[in-house]
């Protein structure tokens, strides 16, 4: 280098791509939702290492179970950065850990998230915390804590992938699971809200890349766009299997996630029963039919992949079942006697046709 030549300037964080200041902004602006998310037994606030929360609640229960679980959100996050909507991921979130300890018939009670992207956009960031904020208000759990990354080099600037994970407390002799199934058991399924959060790169192969169709597209058998439809947010049903559970005699429950909805009620019985389920008894929503015509799809596959219209099942006593399709009906969700258990192998069927 010549004396006449300035020396190159020193590298930085930020020229690496990573900028400080707009994390502390994202910080500064999901601290409001992030606020009504929290428990009397949450201490200390946001900004901390770690997430606290006071064990000496615990001490009411005889022999309290810890649960927890932790997902992401998957692929739909794609179509969330394709619409630049971003406060509505949050939901999906939310529900794919929240319920899926709620089958087991625990509480939820604190949160962690993670999000990671090529770029800290503040109020983008902040758009996502407040979607699972208030999401997590809805499931009855507190946000305790969770980390912003970003990933330059990674993850394009407008990238970002989420990822959760909640704990939650049942007591020991509460605790619902397979053990509890028998023979007589009726099935009481629960509506889903759409797709929630499984199966979209099924979805988007078929819809965005084989037959082209735009995000922004009306679509007359969805009475709206195909944008708005496959953001539809995750039903969250946390509350409602809680307030079911301790009403009426349920001895499991089935979050349908990836699998469907066979496979994820076959998890939680037993070896020595089956459950067979009458598709005649509901209608799954048009976007999976939809889903089916426009990609030639079988039926057997989009069971396999889709929850075809439902969220949650709950197996309980057969005397109690009208019961709990009342109470959940009371509480907004919409429910109805969809099979039964028998004698069996430990599988769960589908049979006869969907209603028109």
């Amino acid at each position: 280098m010549s004396s006449s030549e300035s020396p190159p300037a020193g590298a930085t964080y930020a020229s690496a791509g990573v900028d400080i200041e707009a994390g502390d902004r994202a910080v500064e602006l999901m601290k409001e939702w992030v606020a009504k998310t929290r428990r009397p037994e949450v201490v200390g606030g946001l900004g901390g290492f770690a997430g606290l929360f006071d064990a000496s609640a615990l001490k009411a229960y005889r022999r309290p179970l810890l649960a927890t679980s932790t997902d992401g959100v998957g692929t739909k996050v794609a179509v969330a950065q394709r619409m630049d909507v971003h406060d509505t991921i949050g939901f999906d979130l939310v529900g794919m850990v929240v319920d899926d300890i709620v089958v087991c018939g625990a509480e939820p009670l604190i949160m962690t998230d993670y999000i990671a992207c090529g770029r800290v956009v503040p109020e983008r960031t902040a758009a996502i915390v407040k979607g699972i904020a208030q999401a997590c208000v809805a499931a009855g759990c507190s946000l305790s804590g969770g980390e912003t990354a970003e990933h330059p080099g990674l993850l394009g600037p407008d990238e970002y992938d989420v990822a959760g994970a909640v704990t939650g407390v049942v007591e020991a002799d509460a605790l619902l699971g397979a053990e509890r199934v028998r023979a007589g058991d009726a099935v009481v399924a629960m509506a889903s809200s759409g797709l929630h959060s499984n199966g979209y790169s099924l979805v988007r192969h078929v819809l965005l890349e084989r037959a082209g169709w735009a995000l922004d597209r009306d679509v007359p058998e969805l009475g709206r766009t195909l944008g708005e439809e496959l953001l539809e947010p995750t039903r969250i049903y946390a509350r409602d299997c809680l307030a079911l559970a301790a009403a009426v005699e349920v001895h499991a429950m089935s979050h349908v996630t990836g699998g469907g909805l066979a496979a994820n009620l076959a998890r939680v019985l037993p070896g020595t029963v089956t459950a067979r389920l009458d598709r005649a008894t509901w209608t799954p929503q048009p976007v999976f039919g939809l889903v089916g015509d426009v990609g030639g799809v079988s039926e057997p596959e989009l069971e396999k992949t889709l929850n075809m219209g439902v969220g949650m099942v709950a197996v309980v006593a057969a005397d109690a079942a009208d019961a709990a399709v009342r109470l959940l009906t009371e509480r907004g969700v919409r429910a109805w006697i969809a099979g039964e258990v028998a004698d069996g192998d430990g599988s769960a069927t589908l049979y006869g046709a969907y209603r028109g």
